[in-house]
């Protein structure tokens, strides 16, 4: 009898001893990460611009075309510039004319040179007859004087009108240069009627249409690389201390809600956005997806420490 309540003692302790857990420690890898937000955009993204205002004549391009470089993507007119660039081409085809033209006005002065020349002459000859006699006491001195003067007006008559020459080369030359400069200005200003692209790639948006006003203060489209995207990430002003280029980024997309994609640090924007108190951080794919839309959108963990084989929490047996 003595012996049951050994034995049951016995069994009680036996029982408990068996549901008693075991505690035995777990190696993990522990991260450390930055949140961001994310938002994709093509690589080279801009905005174009037209150089003068005007009313836009033509659309030579569609969202979605491919375009390359110095390609026209718009053409706009403005008849006051056509007609300056006219003005331009006038007066410079007058100025060439009279500088080097049949009906030039050096053609004239030149005639006029060869006249005083044969005056020269023809003076340069009595007066030297006429000294000689002088000389002999042969005429008067009336005679001798007065064929001396015709000589010398003569002389200034032919130099004046070298000078007068020279002077007006050097004018005219002078004149055709500035009407080509002039003439330059404004077939640049035409130019810049004509909007081209400033890059291979893609045309992204359009932001005006056929007969709209354009100027320069409002851009007219967006351009971008085709087939290179990156990531835009926010990252609050008191994490930016710690990221650097080459950090590794886990990205996940709304577009892609199943999937994580690895990306990689590429640039560091060091101006703070007032508004939101956040720093702009680019990143690239390593893997990137097959298709992707400017502006998806998502979540980002920039890691900034790892440690393998830590033992965070000791796990019940």
């Amino acid at each position: 009898m003595k012996t049951l309540p050994y034995i049951s003692l016995l069994l009680i302790s036996l029982s408990c001893s068996s549901n008693q857990e075991h505690i035995l420690p777990t190696e993990q890898s522990l991260t450390e990460s930055v949140y961001a937000s994310a938002t994709i955009q093509p690589d080279s993204l801009y905005q174009v611009y037209a150089a003068v205002s005007g009313i836009l004549d033509e659309v030579l391009v569609e969202e979605g075309d491919m375009v390359t470089k110095n390609k026209t993507l718009f053409q706009i007119v403005n008849n006051s510039q056509k007609l300056n660039s006219q003005n331009a081409k006038f007066t410079l085809d007058l100025a060439k004319e009279n500088y080097n033209g049949s009906a030039a006005i050096l053609i004239s002065i030149t005639d006029e040179i060869d006249a005083a020349t044969l005056s020269l002459r023809n003076d340069s000859v009595n007066y030297y007859r006429q000294k000689k006699l002088w000389e002999q006491r042969i005429g008067s001195k009336l005679q001798y004087e007065t064929k001396k003067l015709n000589y010398e007006l003569a002389s200034n008559q032919l130099k004046l009108l070298k000078n007068t020459y020279n002077r007006t080369k050097n004018e005219l030359k002078t004149t055709v240069k500035q009407a080509q400069n002039n003439f330059y200005t404004a077939s640049i200003a035409t130019k810049d009627f004509t909007v081209i692209s400033k890059m291979d790639g893609k045309v992204y948006a359009l932001f005006k249409e056929p007969g709209e006003i354009i100027t320069s203060m409002e851009p007219i489209a967006a351009i971008g690389s085709a087939n290179r995207f990156v990531i835009k990430l926010l990252v609050d002003e008191v994490d930016i201390v710690r990221i650097h280029n080459t950090q590794e980024v886990l990205i996940h997309l709304e577009a892609y809600a199943d999937t994580i994609f690895k990306a990689q640090i590429s640039k560091i924007y060091p101006k703070k956005d007032e508004r939101n108190q956040t720093f702009t951080v680019e990143a690239i794919f390593v893997n990137p997806p097959e298709v992707l839309f400017p502006g998806l959108s998502g979540e980002a963990n920039i890691i900034i420490a790892k440690k393998e084989k830590v033992l965070p929490f000791l796990k019940p047996f």
